[in-house]
C-alpha cells in the first residue's frame, strides 16, 4: 500500500485510508486545542470568583460571532491553496499563501477593534448583569487583544493542512498549549488572577504559535515556502479566498448569532430558577461546563470536516471529480464512528468530568444540584446526538471543496440557524425549559444534513456530465463505494 506519509497526494490511490491517516494528526491537534481551552475553565474554577466558569462560558457565542467572520476566511485559504497544489501551479500557490497571511493580519486587527468596542454592550444585551457581566467583559477585552495572533495561527495551520501536512500544526500546538496551561496556573493559582489570567495565557500561546509556524513555513522547500519579500496581496488570490471564505465567515457569524439567542434563553431559564440574590448562577455554570466538554466531540469530528475540504479541493484542482463521492461516503462513515463513540464515553463519565469544572450533583434542591441537572440535560439532548452535527459538517466541507461555498452557507443558515431561531421564538417561548432549547440542535442537524447530501448528489451529477471521467468510474454506484470502504476497514484491522 502506498504510504501517505511519504507522498502527500490525495488525488491518487485509496481514499478511505488516506483520509484516516490525514485526519489523525488534525484530530489530535483539535483535541489538544480543546483540552487547553478546557484547562482555562478548569483552572479558573480554582479562582476566588464563583461565577468564573459561567462568565467564560457565556462569552463563547459572542466571541465566535466576531472571530468567525474574519477567521472564517482561513477556510477559503485552505480551499484555494489546496486547489493550486492539486493543479501543481507553483506561482499561484505562492501568491495564495502570501495573500492569505496578509489577510490574516488585516482581518485579525479589524476583529480585535470590533470585539473590544462592543463587548460590554452585547454581553449586557444577552442578559448578563452584576458580577457575571463584569467578569465576562474583563475576559473578552483581553481575549480580543490577542485575536490578530489567533487569526494568523489559524491561517498558517490552514496552509499546512492544504498541502497535506497535519503533523506540524500538531507539534506546534502541543508545545504552545503546554505553555498556555503552565501560564494558566501561574496567573490564576500563583498570582491570584481570575478570568483575566486565562485570557492572558491564551494570547501568549497564540503569539508563540505564530512565531514557530511562520519560522517553519519559511524553511519549507516546496511551493508554499514563506518569504518576506513575496509578502503582498495578489488580487486574484484575494478574490478567490474571499469567494470561498466569506460564506464560511458569514455562516459562522450567523450561527453565533443564533447561539447568542440560545445563550440568552439559557440566562432566561437561569433567572427563572435561581434566586435573584444568589451569587452563583447555577444553570449558566452547568450549561457552560457541559458545552465545554462537548467541544472535545465537536473538535474531533471537525478534523473530518477539514479532511473533506482538503481532499475534495485537491481532487477538483486535479480535475478528478469522480473521486468526490467516495470522499463524501468515507468522511461520513468516519465522522459517525467518532461522534458516536466519543459521545457515549462522555455521557458515561459525565459525573467525574463535570466535577473538574466544579459541577457536582450536590444535595437535592441545592444550587449545585441545579447546575449538575442543567449539564446532564445538555448531555442527553445534544451530546449523544453530536454525530449528526459531524455529518452536517462533512456535507458542508464537500460543498466548499467543490467550490460551492455559498450554497453550503445558505443550506446551513436555513436548515440550522433559521430553524433554531424560529424554534426559540415559538417552542421555547411557550415552555421556557432547558429541554426545549436543547432539542433544537439535533433537529436542525438532521434537516441540514439531508439538504446538503441531496445538493451534493445533484451537483456531482452535473459536474460528471461535463468531465471526461472513464466509464467505469461514472457508473460506479453507492454499493460499490461502500464495499471499498468496508475493505479499507478490514485492511486497517
Amino acid at each position: 500500500m502506498e504510504s501517505v506519509k511519504k507522498k502527500v497526494d490525495f488525488t491518487e490511490g485509496k481514499v478511505f485510508l488516506k483520509i484516516v491517516w490525514f485526519i489523525l494528526p488534525i484530530m489530535a491537534t483539535n483535541l489538544l486545542q480543546t483540552f487547553y481551552n478546557a484547562a482555562d475553565m478548569m483552572v479558573v474554577s480554582l479562582s476566588h470568583e464563583a461565577n468564573a466558569v459561567g462568565a467564560i462560558g457565556t462569552t463563547g457565542s459572542f466571541i465566535n460571532l466576531v472571530v468567525n467572520v474574519f477567521i472564517g476566511f482561513s477556510v477559503g485559504a485552505n480551499v484555494v491553496v489546496a486547489r493550486e497544489i492539486g493543479a501543481k501551479d507553483r506561482e499561484k500557490t505562492q501568491k495564495a499563501v502570501h495573500t492569505a497571511l496578509l489577510m490574516a493580519v488585516m482581518f485579525g486587527v479589524l476583529g480585535m477593534a470590533i470585539g473590544v468596542s462592543i463587548s460590554r454592550l452585547v454581553l449586557r444585551s444577552m442578559g448578563n448583569s452584576g458580577n457575571l457581566l463584569d467578569l465576562a467583559v474583563r475576559y473578552t477585552y483581553i481575549y480580543f487583544l490577542g485575536v490578530p495572533f489567533l487569526a494568523l495561527t489559524n491561517y498558517l495551520m490552514a496552509i499546512f493542512r492544504a498541502k497535506g501536512d497535519a503533523k506540524t500544526p500538531l507539534a506546534v500546538l502541543t508545545l504552545t498549549g503546554l505553555l498556555n496551561v503552565g501560564m494558566n496556573f501561574i496567573f490564576v493559582v500563583v498570582v491570584g488572577l481570575s478570568v483575566e489570567g486565562v485570557a492572558l495565557a491564551t494570547s501568549m500561546a497564540n503569539v508563540a504559535s505564530v512565531i514557530v509556524l511562520l519560522t517553519k513555513l519559511s524553511k519549507e522547500q516546496d511551493d508554499t515556502t514563506f518569504s518576506w519579500k513575496n509578502l503582498k496581496i495578489d488580487k486574484t488570490s484575494f478574490q478567490d479566498i474571499v469567494v470561498n471564505g466569506l460564506p464560511a465567515g458569514i455562516q459562522g457569524a450567523l450561527f453565533s448569532l443564533s447561539n447568542i439567542l440560545i445563550q440568552s434563553s439559557v440566562v432566561t431559564v437561569n433567572n427563572k430558577l435561581v434566586p435573584p440574590n444568589s451569587n452563583y448562577d447555577a444553570i449558566i455554570n452547568g450549561n457552560a461546563a457541559a458545552l465545554n466538554l462537548e467541544g472535545f466531540v465537536y473538535m474531533a469530528m471537525s478534523a473530518v470536516y477539514q479532511g473533506a475540504i482538503t481532499f475534495t479541493s485537491q481532487n477538483m484542482g486535479a480535475k478528478k471529480p469522480c473521486r468526490v463521492k467516495r470522499i463524501m461516503y468515507s468522511c461520513a462513515g468516519i465522522v459517525s464512528a467518532i461522534g458516536l463513540v466519543m459521545s457515549v464515553i462522555m455521557f458515561l463519565l459525565r459525573t467525574p468530568l463535570l466535577s473538574l469544572y466544579g459541577i457536582v450533583p450536590g444535595e437535592e434542591g441545592s444550587l449545585q444540584r441545579l447546575a449538575f441537572h442543567a449539564a446532564e440535560m445538555r448531555f442527553i439532548y445534544i451530546c449523544l446526538f453530536y454525530f449528526l452535527c459531524g455529518l452536517m459538517d462533512v456535507m458542508t466541507g464537500v460543498l466548499r471543496g467543490l467550490g460551492k461555498s455559498m450554497i453550503a452557507t445558505i443550506l446551513a443558515l436555513v436548515g440550522a440557524c433559521l430553524l433554531r431561531v424560529v424554534w426559540i421564538w415559538t417552542v421555547f417561548a411557550a415552555s421556557q425549559t432547558l429541554e426545549a432549547i436543547y432539542i433544537s440542535y439535533p433537529i436542525s442537524w438532521v434537516v441540514t444534513t439531508v439538504a446538503g447530501f441531496t445538493t451534493i448528489q445533484l451537483l456531482l451529477k452535473k459536474i460528471l456530465r461535463n468531465q471526461n471521467c472513464n466509464t467505469q468510474t461514472k457508473e460506479e454506484n453507492t454499493t460499490e463505494e461502500i464495499k471499498e470502504i468496508e475493505n479499507d476497514f478490514i485492511e486497517i484491522n
